[in-house]
């Protein structure tokens, strides 16, 4: 068993062969652990409301490459998410109608240097996948990474509110 680590989140996983994502940067085996989060979310009517916050919060641990502008925009619409989801106390519907809006105006977003270290990653949501301690996992997985981003909360509430 070898282990690696993800070139996007940093999570140590056992090394796997297979696909990622097309813009975002991560590991064949952390793109497959998400996989497995997704699949418990759509399976499961209570994991609806956490959905969101495990995809806004995996898209900005995975910002990919700056160059791209599709990855610069996606991060800065999944940071906006995350900060109108926990800065503000928007439920997940209301979040995604503001984002509706925001997307209008995504090429205005820029490149925001990710931090060097995730202190939670998908890893760490592993053991709850699926089961009773899954929505609060996320919870706490979403709030770490916005504290993470806190170089930047500035800049991503601009964004947001503006």
């Amino acid at each position: 068993m070898t282990l690696s680590r993800c070139p996007g989140c940093g999570a140590i996983l056992t090394e796997v062969a297979g696909p990622v994502h097309d813009y975002m940067t991560s590991s064949p085996a952390c793109w497959a652990l998400f996989g497995k989060v997704l699949a418990a979310e759509y399976s499961d009517p209570l994991l609806r409301d956490v959905h969101r916050l495990s995809v806004d919060t995996y898209a900005v641990q995975h910002p990919g490459d700056p160059a791209d502008r599709r990855a610069v925009q996606s991060v800065g619409l999944h940071l906006a998410r995350l900060y109108r989801r926990l800065g503000t106390e928007m439920t997940p519907e209301e979040t995604n109608e503001v984002m509706k809006g925001f997307a209008r105006r995504k090429e205005t977003l820029f490149h925001l240097n990710p931090p060097d270290v995730f202190s939670v990653t998908v890893a760490d949501l592993a053991p709850h996948i699926g089961l009773p301690g899954h929505a609060d996992a996320v919870q706490r997985w979403a709030a770490a990474t916005w504290d993470d981003w806190s170089a930047h909360h500035a800049v991503i509430r601009n964004w947001a509110e503006g």
